[in-house]
C-alpha cells in the first residue's frame, strides 16, 4: 500500500501558514489542511526530502512526522471536508455530502490526495475568474488539473473539449473518478509534466506554482490560439512582478486579477 509523510507544523499566524504552504508547494507537497495554530501538510513518501523542509522552515520551528497509509490519509481528509460555495456560481462537495442549492453547478469533488478542492485559495479564485469567461464551444487546458475540478466545471459551462493534464499518476486516477461522477464527457485526460503534443486552445487553466509557471511560460503561450486566455494562479500577491514579467515576455497581457488572502489569480491574454 502507498505510504506518505503527514508533516504537521507549528504556525502562529493565517499569513505564515500561507507563505508555508506556497512554498512546501514547490517541493511536492501538494495536500494541507489548516487547524488552529497547526499546519498539515501531505507529500508521497518518495518524494519527501527532509533537507529541502528544513531549508524552508526557520530553526526555532516546531515540527513532527508521521508515515501514514492511502487508506487512513483518505479518513482524515474526508474527515475534515466541508462544501465550498463560490458565490451563486458553483459549489464543490464531497460525494458523502448533500447537494447544494441555489448555485449553478453542483459539483462532486473527491480529492484523495489530489489538490484542489476549492478550500484553497487559489482554486477559489481561478473558480471566481471562470465565472465572468465565456466557455461556451471553446477548447481548453487545465494543466496541473489535480482533481479535475477546473475541468469538470469547464465542460459544465460550456466548453466543447478539455485537455486535463497531470504528471502523478494518483490525480490521473481521481480526475477519472470525478469525471464520472459528474458526467463528463468532453474531458480528456493525459498524465504528462508539460503541454507537448497538445494543439493550441481558445483558453488556458494553470494553477500550479511560481516556479512551474515562469519555467513554462513561453510553452504555454504557443499552445494559445491569438486572442486566447490563460486563467493562472498558485502563487502568492508578492509575486505577481515576477509573474508579469515571464508572460509578458512571450506575448500575454493582464487582464484582471484578485487576490485572496495572500493568493492571486491573474487573467491573461495573448496578443
Amino acid at each position: 500500500m502507498k505510504k506518505y509523510f503527514k508533516i504537521v507544523i507549528n504556525v502562529n499566524t493565517s499569513d505564515e501558514s500561507e507563505i508555508l504552504i506556497a512554498r512546501l508547494s514547490e517541493i511536492s507537497f501538494y495536500a494541507f489542511v489548516e487547524e488552529n495554530n497547526l499546519l498539515n501538510a501531505y507529500v508521497n513518501e518518495e518524494d519527501f526530502e527532509e533537507e529541502k523542509l528544513r531549508n524552508i522552515l526557520s530553526p526555532e520551528t516546531i515540527y513532527s512526522k508521521y508515515v501514514i497509509e492511502e487508506e487512513n490519509w483518505n479518513q482524515q481528509w474526508e474527515s475534515q471536508l466541508e462544501p465550498v460555495i463560490v458565490n451563486n456560481f458553483a459549489a464543490i462537495r464531497p460525494s458523502f455530502h448533500n447537494p447544494i442549492e441555489n448555485v449553478k453547478h453542483d459539483l462532486v469533488i473527491t480529492p484523495k490526495m489530489s489538490f484542489g478542492t476549492g478550500h484553497h485559495a487559489t482554486t477559489f479564485l481561478m473558480i471566481e475568474l471562470m465565472e465572468k469567461l465565456d466557455f461556451k464551444d471553446r477548447n481548453v487546458v487545465d494543466f496541473g488539473t489535480g482533481t479535475g475540478v477546473l475541468s469538470i466545471l469547464a465542460e459544465k459551462c460550456g466548453a466543447s473539449e478539455i485537455i486535463a493534464v497531470d504528471y502523478d499518476e494518483w490525480s490521473i486516477n481521481n480526475v477519472k473518478e470525478n469525471v464520472e461522477v459528474n458526467h463528463c464527457h468532453k474531458i480528456i485526460i493525459k498524465q504528462q509534466n508539460d503541454l507537448n503534443e497538445i494543439n493550441p486552445v481558445n483558453i488556458i487553466l494553470a494553477n500550479i506554482n511560481l516556479n512551474v509557471l515562469k519555467n513554462q511560460s513561453f510553452e504555454i503561450s504557443t499552445k494559445l490560439n491569438k486572442d486566447g486566455l490563460l486563467l493562472a494562479s498558485g502563487f502568492l500577491s508578492k509575486d505577481e512582478n515576477e509573474m508579469l514579467k515571464s508572460f509578458e515576455e512571450n506575448k500575454l497581457v493582464k487582464v484582471q486579477t484578485k487576490e485572496r488572502g495572500d493568493w492571486m489569480a491573474i487573467l491573461f491574454k495573448k496578443n
